[in-house]
């Protein structure tokens, strides 16, 4: 059955177009009528929501649960594979687009708060940056995953600056020269991996590595670490992750809230290019990276645990935590990638989903949590600073209009209650997704590697035991915040807006239906990690999808 059985062809590229127009669109329009860009964004990613749910009720076909595998492409300019361009969705794509817009719509209601007017274009920012993530999801070759990637870049510098403020200058400048250094990383990788394999296509490139001579294998290894170190970098390994917690901790909430899906990016790029790469097919390239992943993931998850327990200010706890969601991922790939089994990748995927929500909604507590507690207020980043004034006239004059889209407020109790939900899921307590995530990483693994002696690996063993301490700091360190804020301040709660809680209930909505949904949803992420252990399927069907033109038919 080919693939346009199930999913018609312009409906895949239909993701990637939606914010774009949404974003032009909003240039016709001046940038103080921010009610109207706000409209049309959330317009945007309510399409985007229903065209990324009708993705995958078609990728994931009649026989959920493991059984057939839907793999479906779309040709730009309708050159054939390897030459054109190609679009790709199965079921790891189209989950991760739902992710997107899943963060998407919390991020831009809460934008409405006030936010979106400290500063220029937040709103055709923010759709670009959906744009470029969404592109680099659905891209099934590396030239096109780095032009989406410097989509993605170039918004979230933008977006990363949006407020102005000294603190968001610097950590901003910082992460501009960090991702430049990786943007580097990543065109000498591809350009060395184009002069071992002659494409850029990764399903094309996937074919070839089993063929490569030594000389030329050891030049394809060189040029896998170059990309890996780039990728690695945006998915903030440690020791490269020095910059995620003070740079998503200086960004204004919307924008940190939709940083937590650019970590996953890396991820996902990590996930990709290693099954297909170097996966049990890849002759003695098989399982190239593993171990590197396995530790790295192992170190960050304990980086990010002492940071938790050592940080003191609301939002830099979240980057921390964010790291030891990256570490946790991470791991379970590199164990998957050496032999491991696919349970493991099964519920880290799983993990991934609720963990990343997770938090998206803790960056947009931050804020409120944080509001005249820490001694500084929402507008303190906007003081004198000789940074700032160095920078300002580069950056011309912004023109804030602060006032929210509803004075409407919401009791001080939400807050509380919402912040204990959010610690309890990111700390992994039952019966939250961060809990089943974590258990059937853990059930798979030790399932799939016990020997017949009954012995399990020490890895695991380690694994086992930085899951549940990281989990623990989590624990420890968000409750002795939320009592010193909550209950022993000493000081009358802040005021707070309606625009500020319902995005994150929202969040926690999603949350407690992915609880609920708990069966399904493995099921989904047990198919998707038997997909990427058959990385021949993926392959088969980006290098046969059928140029329309020589089909007579038409899309």
């Amino acid at each position: 059955m080919t693939p346009e059985t199930y999913v018609p062809s312009h409906l895949l590229i239909a993701p990637l177009l939606i914010p774009i127009v949404a974003g032009a669109l909003m240039l016709f329009y001046d940038d103080k009528l921010r009610k109207i860009k706000l409209g049309i964004g959330l317009a945007a990613i309510v399409a985007l929501f229903f065209v990324s749910l009708e993705l995958i009720s078609r990728v994931k076909g009649d026989a959920l649960g493991g059984g057939e595998t839907i793999v479906a492409t779309y040709l730009l300019g309708d050159w054939p594979v390897p030459i054109g361009i190609v679009l790709v969705v199965d079921r790891l794509s189209a989950m991760m687009v739902m992710l997107t817009t899943l963060i998407a719509a919390p991020a831009l209601i809460y934008a409405a708060a006030g936010w979106q007017g400290k500063g220029q274009h937040f709103h055709t920012l923010f759709q670009l940056l959906l744009a470029g993530v969404i592109g680099a999801f659905l891209t099934g070759d590396l030239f096109n995953l780095f032009v989406f990637f410097e989509v993605m870049l170039a918004a979230s510098y933008g977006l990363m600056l949006h407020g102005s403020g000294p603190e968001r200058i610097k950590q901003g400048l910082h992460y501009i020269a960090i991702n430049l250094a990786a943007s580097l990383l990543f065109l000498i990788g591809a350009a060395l991996a184009y002069g071992t394999t002659g494409t850029l296509n990764m399903a094309d490139m996937s074919r070839v590595v089993p063929l490569l001579d030594p000389a030329q294998r050891m030049m394809f290894h060189a040029a896998a670490a170059f990309l890996g170190l780039a990728f690695l970098t945006k998915a903030a390994i440690w020791p490269l992750c020095f910059w995620l917690p003070s740079t998503y901790a200086a960004a204004s909430p919307p924008a940190a809230a939709s940083f937590a899906i650019m970590t996953k990016v890396g991820l996902y790029v990590l996930l990709r290019l290693a099954t297909l790469l170097f996966g049990h097919d890849a002759g003695i390239s098989a399982g190239f990276g593993g171990p590197v992943l396995i530790l790295g993931g192992m170190a960050t998850i304990a980086y990010g645990m002492f940071g938790v327990l050592g940080a003191q200010g609301v939002a830099i706890k979240g980057g921390y935590i964010a790291l030891i969601s990256s570490g946790t991922v991470l791991s379970a790939v590199g164990i998957s990638l050496i032999g491991g089994g696919t349970e493991i990748l099964s519920g880290a995927l799983f993990y991934l989903i609720g963990s990343t929500v997770a938090i998206s909604a803790y960056f947009l507590l931050a804020e409120p949590v944080g509001r005249g507690w820490e001694g500084k207020g929402e507008d303190d980043t906007q003081g004198p600073d000789p940074v700032a004034e160095r920078w300002a006239p580069m950056m011309g004059t912004v023109e804030d209009e602060t006032a929210p889209a509803s004075d409407r407020t919401a009791p001080w109790s939400a807050l509380g209650f919402s912040f204990a939900l959010i610690a309890a899921i990111l700390a992994g307590l039952p019966p939250f997704p961060g809990f089943i995530g974590k258990v059937a990483m853990l059930s798979g693994a030790f399932h799939d590697n016990t020997s017949a002696s009954g012995a399990i690996p020490t890895i695991l063993w380690v694994y086992a035991a930085l899951l549940i301490l990281s989990g623990f700091a989590v624990l420890v360190s968000l409750v002795r915040l939320g009592i010193r804020r909550f209950w022993a301040s000493g000081k009358p709660p802040e005021r707070m807006l309606a625009l500020e809680i319902v995005p994150v209930f929202l969040i926690l909505a999603m949350l407690v239906l992915q609880t609920v949904k708990a069966g399904p949803l493995l099921n989904y992420t047990h198919a998707t990690a038997l997909d990427l252990a058959a990385p021949a399927v993926y392959r088969n069907a980006v290098l046969s999808a059928p140029v329309v033109a020589d089909s007579g038919g038409s899309h």
